[in-house]
């Protein structure tokens, strides 16, 4: 009887450790892929004021349609567009889903998948501002 109930424990700590899934290694959530979009573009935002401030006296004494002035302008409002889209986004989510990652409604995630679009938008419009300024102040 002792080697039968040994042989069922045995066995059932087998069945228990064999039948147990190792957890899938999941990359980052959305949530995370977003906000590793704002951490990208955040730092930037140093890099537009600088460029406003060198393109300001050239603008200055430029006509209002020149070159100049369009660089500054798309500057400004791609620095606009990032404190619109960190104002509206955290509108929509509080800190415990941002940082905690507490799970989101299924309203929530719809409009998380609308703000990943509107950051990827807000990055590129950040990045070519930048660039277009940066090639117009070296020639």
């Amino acid at each position: 009887m002792k080697k039968l109930l040994a042989l069922l424990l045995c066995f059932s700590l087998f069945v228990t450790y064999s039948c147990k899934q190792e957890p899938k290694a999941q990359g980052p959530t959305k949530m995370e892929q977003v906000m590793a979009i704002h951490d990208e573009v955040m730092p930037k935002m140093s890099k537009i004021s600088s460029l406003v401030g060198q393109l300001k006296p050239i603008a200055d004494t430029t006509a209002a349609d020149s070159e100049y002035h369009k660089a500054m302008t798309d500057l400004q409002a791609a620095h606009k567009s990032m404190m619109d889209w960190m104002k509206g986004f955290g509108d929509r989510f509080d800190s415990e889903e941002i940082l905690k990652g507490k799970a989101l409604t299924p309203e929530k995630k719809q409009w998380l998948d609308e703000e990943e679009i509107k950051v990827k938008a807000m990055r590129d419009q950040v990045n070519s501002s930048i660039e277009a300024a940066e090639k117009l102040l070296m020639q």
